[in-house]
């Protein structure tokens, strides 16, 4: 997936130790589709050279407002012309200073002033300076601009300190710039998501669990936080790390996901049901391993009791949220994803056969509602998940 492809990004580079992130930022926007024109401050120049990012973006570096090259000899007028965003980073606490008091004094300044296109900034710079207070008020005022800030990260710093200050990793800049460029269909929405397995414990050592790999839930995660949304996902055992920007809620079995979710539905205006729930526990479980040979034949009596069915409980809310379901399949898809739908009580139901899809890249889903099926095209988990949002907002009554 080229998620910037046909969009020409401006990257400026200003003074900062963090310019040698910006080298690797250019070859994951790069690789991504994205035509990149860099810009350098004279003072970036002394942290990374305008050779190296020639070489990765492919593209000639901008240095000089008076670069004659241009046929009107308006660099600072043309380079933001056609481009989808300006970004700058690393954006040192100076460069924030200029932007905020309009002061254009060599390239890249003049060009973000000039700009006709949106404008994102990396802050980069030491704790103490980005926690005083004039930096703080030009941060303030940038924003009131309706210029985007990325960040600062918090973490170690190259001057041996630890806090707020750090330049964003680049693909989480990667991650928040494809972000921008999403249409905020669910913006304002507070929407709550279930992801991953459940692990059912028969001893302290072994489990009963559903194969899942959580990257279907965990990229409508990410595909509601990009479309505006405040994303809380309760997430089963994965291997994944956390959406940038969404509030994660580790649980085990499946009560433990009742117990986080219900509380959560209530005040949630959409609930996806996107986990491999279990749907029993084992109601004799053992507080030590089971050893084999303590059972006749090796095999122990193991009793099984019902789980609570967390999308019919959410669906039965009155005045709760806006659900969905979902339903892996082996066979006879449409049939039981339909009849899933009803006895749950919802208005959208999202089917895929398992056996198609289990821990693979790509998906192929079809939507259930009142008006039939509705298989939408094959894509990677990602692009998919950006559609089915796009989908779920177009059904999604207004705010309560």
């Amino acid at each position: 997936m080229q998620d910037f492809a046909n969009k020409r990004i401006v990257l400026g580079l200003t003074g900062g130790i963090a310019c040698y992130k910006s080298a690797e930022l250019v070859r994951r926007l790069v690789e991504h589709g994205a035509a990149v024109d860099v810009v350098m401050t004279e003072a970036a120049t002394r942290f990374i050279t305008p050779v190296t990012m020639q070489a990765l973006s492919g593209r000639h570096v901008w240095l000089d407002a008076w670069d004659a090259r241009p046929a009107n000899n308006m660099a600072h007028i043309d380079l933001t012309r056609g481009a989808d965003a300006i970004l700058v980073a690393p954006a040192s606490a100076d460069f924030m200073a200029k932007l905020a008091h309009g002061m254009a004094d060599d390239l890249l300044s003049t060009l973000c002033l000039a700009r006709a296109c949106p404008l994102l900034l990396a802050p980069a710079m030491n704790r103490e300076m980005w926690g005083n207070p004039a930096t703080q008020r030009n941060a303030a005022q940038l924003r009131q601009d309706g210029i985007v800030l990325l960040g600062p990260a918090a973490g170690d710093q190259a001057c041996g300190e630890v806090g707020d200050g750090r330049m964003m990793e680049p693909l989480d800049l990667r991650t928040e710039l494809a972000a921008y460029f999403q249409p905020k269909v669910l913006a304002g929405r507070r929407v709550l998501i279930t992801a991953g397995p459940t692990c059912e414990p028969i001893d302290p050592v072994r489990v009963l669990s559903n194969r899942s790999s959580g990257k279907t839930g965990y990229a409508l995660a990410r595909a509601a936080r990009e479309a505006g949304a405040q994303v809380t996902l309760v997430s089963g055992p994965t291997a994944l790390p956390a959406p940038l920007g969404v509030r994660r809620i580790d649980v085990q079995t499946a009560r433990q996901m009742h117990a986080a979710v219900m509380p959560l539905a209530a005040q949630s205006d959409l609930f996806i049901a996107v986990a491999a729930v279990a749907d029993w526990h084992v109601s004799n479980a053992s507080g030590q391993k089971v050893k084999k040979n303590a059972h006749p034949g090796g095999l122990p009596a193991l009793e099984f009791a019902v789980n609570p069915d967390i999308l019919a409980e959410v669906a039965a809310l009155p005045g709760g949220p806006w659900c969905v379901g979902f339903a892996a399949e082996t066979e006879n898809l449409a049939a039981h994803a339909e009849d899933k739908r009803r006895r749950k009580g919802i208005a959208l139901l999202v089917g895929n056969l398992a056996q198609d899809v289990m821990d693979a890249d790509d998906t192929a889903l079809v939507l259930f509602d009142a008006q039939g099926a509705h298989p939408l095209p094959p894509a990677d988990k990602l692009s998919a998940a950006r559609r089915l949002v796009a989908e779920i907002a177009a059904r999604l009554p207004g705010r309560r």
